[in-house]
C-alpha cells in the first residue's frame, strides 16, 4: 500500500493524474491502509490479540484481488499474490500463533490456592 501512494504521489507530481482531488484522497487512503497494516504487524510481533484482525482481513481482500485477476489472465504476479495471502492466513489461524496472541500477562504464572 505504501508503494502505491508513492506511485499517485508522483503521478499527482508530474501532472498525469487525470483529477487531483481523487488522486490525492487515494494517497491519503493509502497512507492509512499502510500505517494502519505497520501497527497491525508490530502488534503482531507483541503477540497482541487485535493485531490478528487487521491482518487476516487484508489476506482476505487479496485473496478476492487474486482471484479476480486470475479470472482475467493467469499470471504469476497474481498467483503468487493469492500464494502468500493464502499462507499468511493459515499461518494467522494456527494454533501457536492463536495462543501466543490471545495470552494474557500473567496466564503463564502459576494460579494463587489459599
Amino acid at each position: 500500500m505504501a508503494g502505491l501512494g508513492v506511485a499517485f504521489v508522483v503521478s499527482l507530481v508530474r501532472g498525469t493524474a487525470d483529477l487531483a482531488a481523487p488522486t490525492a484522497f487515494l494517497v491519503a487512503f493509502c497512507a492509512g491502509i499502510a500505517a494502519l497494516l505497520a501497527l497491525a504487524a508490530r502488534g503482531l510481533w507483541a503477540g497482541r490479540r487485535w493485531a490478528r484482525s487487521p491482518v487476516m482481513m487484508w489476506q482476505v481482500l487479496l485473496v478476492v484481488l487474486a482471484v479476480g485477476w486470475l479470472g482475467q489472465e493467469v499470471t504469476a504476479w497474481a498467483v503468487a499474490v493469492l500464494a502468500v495471502a493464502v499462507a499468511v492466513g493459515v499461518l494467522l489461524l494456527l494454533p501457536p500463533v492463536v495462543a501466543a496472541t490471545t495470552q494474557r500477562p500473567g496466564d503463564d504464572a502459576p494460579a494463587r490456592t489459599s
